[in-house]
Formats: C-alpha cells, structure tokens, sequence
C-alpha cells in the first residue's frame, strides 16, 4: 500500500511536470524561508528513516549563540498531502518504491518551488541513499531559498557609484534601500538596518593579498582591528572584537566565482555586554592583488537570529569583483 502511494504521488509529479510544460500557469508558492514540508510515512518518520532525517535537516546552525535549527520542518503523510502542502516552496518527498533514486524537480504543484525525491526499495537502501545525499538535501534548498530572497529583497538597492568604498574598490554588493548607510570612508563601508529588537548590519573592506594558511590564520586578527578602528561601542573605549569563547568556524567556498573563506562566530563588545553571530567572507582576489571581505552581523538578544543571518547571508553573496 505504502509502495503505491508513493507511486501515485511519482505519476502525479510526471503529470503536473508535462502541464507546467505546455503552458499551464501554477499557483504562487507559499512558506517560509528555511522551511520545509517532508511527505513520509508516519511509521518511517518515526523510525531510523525519521531519525537519520532530522539529524540532517534539523542540525543546530553553526555559530549562533542559543541553538537553532538548519530548517523547520512539517511532516506529513502521502494521503494527507493536499493541495494546502503542495502549494509549499519546499517539499521532501521520501519514501519506499521501485522507482529508487535522488532527484530534484522544479515548480511541480506551485511556482517558485522545489521537489526534491528521495526512494529506495527498501528502507536499508532508502537510508544509504540518505546518507549519500545529505549534503544535497540541505544545499538543494537552502541555495534555493537564497535565489528567491535576494530576488525579493534587493529589488531596490543602493547604487555602487554612488558609495565612495564602493566605487574605490571597483566591487558590486546589491544592499537593499531599507538598510541605513552608517559609514562610507572610501575604505570601509558599513550599513544598518533597524529591527524590532537591535539591527542587522553588513561591513566591506579589503586586505592585502596573503597566502592561503595566512588568510585563514587572519581572519579574526584582521575583523579585530577593523572592529577597533570603524566599530565602537556605545560607551567610550569599547569596540566590537571576535568572542574569544567561541572558536570561529572557517570552510573555504565560491563567491562570485572566486575561492572564499566562510567564517562563522560570535561577536561582542569589549567592556560592555552587547554581543550576536557574524558571518563573514574574506574573497581571494588574484587580480587585484587583495582580499574583499564582505561581512554581516546581528545584534538581536532574546530572539531568534536564524533568518536574520540568512538574510544576510543572500545580501552578501550578491557580492561582484
């Protein structure tokens, strides 16, 4: 029975695929960022299939000072997958058939929207295939959600010639109008937006070129001395600085088609008790001999900052050398 369920819910994906393709206009996606909705089995998401899932999609986010999931999630059955689901940005589909295999398909029920297919003909094979794909599962939509919000949030944005740091360091960054401009000293640039409880900010500046080991090494050192000189506190002789509690988490990655060092941690004020995440990329720029470093950071104590960040994170991955 469960092998025919999912099956008819394969069958219907082809079909609304073939409708989406001659010209039939779907409904508008809803959902949250970082949401997502799982159709399984009742008694396979509350098994080893369940476990292994959620030790994947609800992984506590690195850097983030009270812990917090990768994404939310509601979990329904195939028969209770109606069209108030399917009309969800994201969907897992996970379950038991002979059609075994990964795969990711685009505006099926809903238009922005991902389906992502997850099957095995059993559930021994159902949980190496998770195992296989884990880093799939979480990037799949999470570069999904990041496409669409900066889509909806950079609309309108400030004009690079018109900032001094900007047009200095011959660099693009597609920061919303909503964000304040706080400083603009043609080698620092920062911007503020207020919200209900602290704001969020995104800094740019550049470094001297440095080897690999020694870009990684710096990278606290140098947002030390850039906190010191362009970041004060709000009483006299304090300055934001890394949290020295907190080890930073650094993992190369791509902006703009150029090797990075992401790197996330904790900051804080010192000598006062303000204090939030940072997520800060430090681009390799051969060309020009330097280092871009784009950086956003949230003070919102007492909230949650899981979307905060991701809005930040969409902001600075706009970023063009």
């Amino acid at each position: 029975m469960k092998t025919i369920l999912i099956s008819a819910l394969l069958l219907l994906i082809s079909l609304t695929s073939c409708k989406d393709k001659k010209g039939i206009t779907l409904q508008e996606s809803a959902g949250r960022i970082n949401h997502i909705v799982i159709v399984i089995e009742n008694d396979l998401w509350k098994g080893v299939i369940g476990d292994s899932l959620r030790e994947i999609i609800a992984a506590p986010i690195l850097g983030l000072p009270q812990e917090e999931t990768q994404f939310s999630i509601n979990q329904v059955s195939p028969k209770k997958f109606s069209r108030i689901f399917q009309k969800y940005r994201n969907i897992l589909l996970v379950g038991i058939s002979d059609n075994e295999g990964f795969s990711v398909k685009k505006n099926i029920y809903a238009k922005p929207q991902i389906t992502l297919n997850l099957l095995g003909k059993d559930s021994n094979s159902l949980l190496k295939l998770i195992g296989e794909h884990q880093e799939d599962i979480i990037s799949v939509f999470k570069n999904s959600d990041i496409k669409i919000l900066q889509k909806k949030i950079t609309k309108k944005h400030y004009n690079t010639d018109s900032l001094k740091t900007f047009k200095k360091l011959n660099v693009q960054l597609k920061v919303p109008e909503n964000y304040a401009l706080v400083d603009d000293t043609n080698d620092f640039l920062w911007f503020r937006q207020d919200i209900p409880k602290g704001s969020m900010n995104i800094i740019v500046y550049a470094l001297p070129l440095q080897d690999k080991d020694s870009i990684v090494n710096n990278i606290v050192e140098a947002r030390n001395a850039i906190g010191k000189k362009y970041i004060p506190g709000q009483f006299d002789d304090t300055h934001m600085i890394t949290e020295a509690a907190y080890t930073p988490f650094t993992k190369e990655t791509q902006i703009d088609g150029k090797m990075a060092f992401e790197t996330k941690g904790k900051w804080e004020v010192k000598g006062d008790f303000m204090a939030g995440p940072f997520l800060n990329y430090t681009v390799i720029d051969k060309t020009n001999n330097r280092l871009i470093v784009v950086e956003g950071f949230t003070f919102a104590p007492s909230v949650k900052k899981r979307d905060y960040m991701f809005e930040l994170e969409a902001i600075l991955k706009t970023l063009k050398i």
